[in-house]
């Protein structure tokens, strides 16, 4: 296995407990800014929650990533209001929860992605990103595509997500392996 990015930013040391817990708590208050801020973008508002999902995974690795985003989960689900639109158990049983659920399963898998090196250049970043996305949409849009059929699920679950989700991705790209390039100086 390789360091992390979180690692190598740490001096290539093990994370300690004092240091994933402050991993996560300072990702899961990074994802819920991040749910609450809404950039104007065609064809729906764009947030930068997925984002900051796949960034977690590709900067802590599996575990810990998997790991933040099961902490924002349990936040949201005890009422605090890191969600977009809501909070608690009601919430994450209506239309987002196939979302919420990709989210964990994303950042995992592109934690695995990074636990094995990618991530630092572009190409492995893109293929890692797009894979977590895949995942985040696909489940979202299943979730979807369960209760309204899939049809409607594709025309307003997936498709008018798919324009800013590039762009997210393209961040990703150029910003990832610049962090890599900063965190080996």
């Amino acid at each position: 296995m390789n360091a992390t990015l979180a690692e190598t930013l740490w001096s290539g040391l093990a994370l300690s407990r004092l240091n994933k817990v402050l991993a996560v708590l300072a990702g899961t208050a990074l994802l819920a800014v991040s749910a609450h801020i809404q950039v104007p973008f065609w064809p729906v508002p764009m947030t930068m929650q997925t984002f900051v999902v796949l960034m977690i995974g590709a900067a802590f690795g599996a575990r810990l990533g998997a790991a933040t985003i099961l902490a924002y989960l349990i936040e949201g689900a005890l009422g605090l209001p890191v969600f977009a639109t809501g909070a608690g158990f009601a919430y994450m049983a209506g239309p987002t929860a196939g979302y919420l659920a990709g989210f964990l399963l994303a950042a995992a898998l592109v934690g695995w992605f990074a636990d094995r090196g990618h991530g630092r250049s572009v190409l492995t970043t893109l293929m890692a990103f797009l894979a977590g996305e895949a995942v985040i949409l696909a489940l979202g849009a299943g979730w979807l595509s369960a209760h309204f059929g899939a049809e409607k699920a594709i025309a307003t679950g997936l498709l008018p997500f798919l324009p800013g989700e590039g762009v997210k991705i393209a961040l990703a790209c150029a910003l990832l392996p610049v962090l890599w390039r900063f965190a080996r100086r």
